[in-house]
């Protein structure tokens, strides 16, 4: 994902200041990420600390809610500005964004309510979980990777230039 992200960064870092935003968003997060799934895979079945876990989460939530309350906005202003709508693509690219929101927000539920010092908690749930996670969010960062071609080539070519 990391190198993904660096593919995508050298291709739009700079284009916009509302795609850099969100991209730095995304290194963020998946920093924390790596941190968090790298701490299992370091000290063999090793769990990250509570602490560690919660800053992960919370970097999740706020890159999803981000996404959602202020980079879209933001992204639909700009193109108002422009001229531009919505059109199929946008709606359709935004919708199966929207559909990995859920399930990535349900396992910031279930670590909310994880004791991960509960002897009977098991690493291998949590390195699968973690797996799960890195799924969702290589799906949801391809998919925010078209939508920022679409982004920057609609602000690149707006209606009526």
């Amino acid at each position: 994902m990391l190198r993904q992200l660096e593919r995508t960064k050298a291709q739009w870092s700079g284009y916009d200041e509302v795609i850099d935003y969100w991209l730095e968003l995304r290194r963020q997060l998946l920093v924390e990420y790596y941190n968090v799934a790298g701490v299992a895979a370091k000290k063999k079945q090793a769990l990250p600390t509570k602490a560690e876990l919660d800053r992960f989460c919370d970097y999740l939530v706020d890159y999803i809610s981000t996404g959602h309350f202020k980079i879209y906005n933001m992204v639909m202003e700009r193109w108002q500005s422009t001229g531009f709508s919505a059109t199929k693509e946008t709606d359709n690219l935004y919708f199966r964004i929207v559909d990995t929101t859920d399930p990535l927000l349900d396992y910031n539920d279930k670590f909310s309510a994880i004791d991960l010092d509960d002897d009977d908690y098991d690493a291998t749930y949590f390195d699968q979980d973690m797996s799960a996670i890195g799924e969702w969010l290589e799906q949801r960062f391809e998919l925010e990777d078209t939508l920022i071609r679409v982004i920057a080539d609609s602000l690149a070519h707006p209606p009526g230039a």
